[in-house]
């Protein structure tokens, strides 16, 4: 059968049946993300100070790389366990550009982007030929090499002491030191982000994508090219990771390879399963999650890790669909208690 990507979709496919869009191709979630984010603009206004104002920047990236896995694990049905590794090699690329050739973080990030899908494509050529566990295995293994890489190169990283002297963000010359500064700049970064994926889960493409989450069989049986979609995703997630670690990393001034272990991809893959797996909105919820929880439980010293693992046990127990789903079938209680 001809390829998907290369022919007219049909009225449904396997994915479910196409959304009839707005006019001018604008969806109710557009006009939704449009609001959301008028109303994140706000926050640096009602911060209080710069430590919220540092958590409201740590939540932009978080997003960034939340949203990016559940695109790949929630919209394709792919579990993998590199993420952190991506987020680690758009962080050194741009950092160590930055610290050893003053190099701009407009110019490094791009280029971390480009080696962190670069290296998605040299995993995923073989990895994505696997499937469930096999396929887990091989993305934890590349996360694995590239967390040592990132303690024995240290002459390029600083190995396990760090890397030092990565230049901020800078406009017309001028440094971007204040937070609010920042803010700005990865609030742009992580909206535009989520208006990509929202684009790409509305589109023919993103039709086949939960085609292949559902059932790999029956995606191929409709002419969906299943390989080349998987792998398409694959490194489109692995780019924005990069842009997640470039971002964090000139916001830190500073990178460690600890941030971008096997924790970190673990965590991450919790965090989707947390918001909301498959979910548009998830990673909105996981994200807050990730950046604000740790926080509110650190005063609990030894006890902030069980307390964190234990919460997340609670939400999945009442919330399997994660707090999205949780907060659609409350609103769908409503509906219908308001019907009757």
């Amino acid at each position: 059968m001809d390829d998907v990507m290369t022919r007219p979709a049909t009225g449904a496919t396997a994915a479910g049946p196409r959304r009839k869009p707005a006019a001018g191709g604008l969806t109710r979630d557009h006009a939704t993300l449009g609001a959301v984010w008028i109303l994140l603009a706000a926050f640096p206004f009602v911060a209080g100070n710069e430590f919220v104002v540092s958590l409201g920047i740590m939540f932009c990236i978080n997003l960034i790389l939340i949203a990016s896995l559940n695109t790949i694990m929630g919209f394709c049905g792919q579990i993998s366990l590199s993420h952190g590794a991506f987020y680690g090699l758009g962080a050194y690329t741009s950092g160590t550009l930055s610290a050893k050739l003053a190099v701009e973080p407009w110019i490094g990030i791009p280029l971390g982007m480009a080696v962190a899908a670069l290296s998605a494509v040299v995993i995923g050529l073989p990895a994505l030929r696997l499937r469930g566990h096999y396929l887990a295995m091989a993305t934890l293994g590349f996360n694995a090499i590239v967390f040592v890489l990132f303690n024995e190169l240290v002459g390029l990283t600083g190995g396990p002491n760090g890397l030092l002297g990565v230049g901020p963000f800078s406009l017309a010359g001028n440094a971007l030191f204040a937070l609010e500064s920042m803010y700005w700049v990865v609030w742009v970064a992580a909206g535009l982000v989520m208006l990509a994926i929202l684009n790409l889960i509305r589109s023919r493409v993103g039709r086949a994508l939960r085609a292949l989450a559902t059932s790999e069989i029956g995606a191929d049986a409709l002419g969906v090219n299943v390989f080349r979609y998987k792998l398409v995703v694959f490194v489109l997630t692995a780019a924005m990771a990069g842009l997640a670690g470039g971002l964090y990393v000139h916001y830190n001034q500073f990178a460690s390879p600890e941030t971008f272990g096997f924790f970190t991809s673990v965590m991450l893959v919790v965090m989707v399963a947390l918001g909301g797996w498959g979910r548009y909105w998830g990673p909105l919820f996981g994200a807050l999650i990730f950046t604000v929880v740790p926080e509110l439980l650190r005063s609990f010293g030894d006890l902030e890790l069980f307390l964190f693992g234990l919460s997340m046990i609670l939400v999945m127990l009442f919330m399997p669909g994660g707090v999205a789903g949780g907060l659609e079938a409350l609103a769908g209680r409503f509906k219908r208690g308001g019907r009757s």
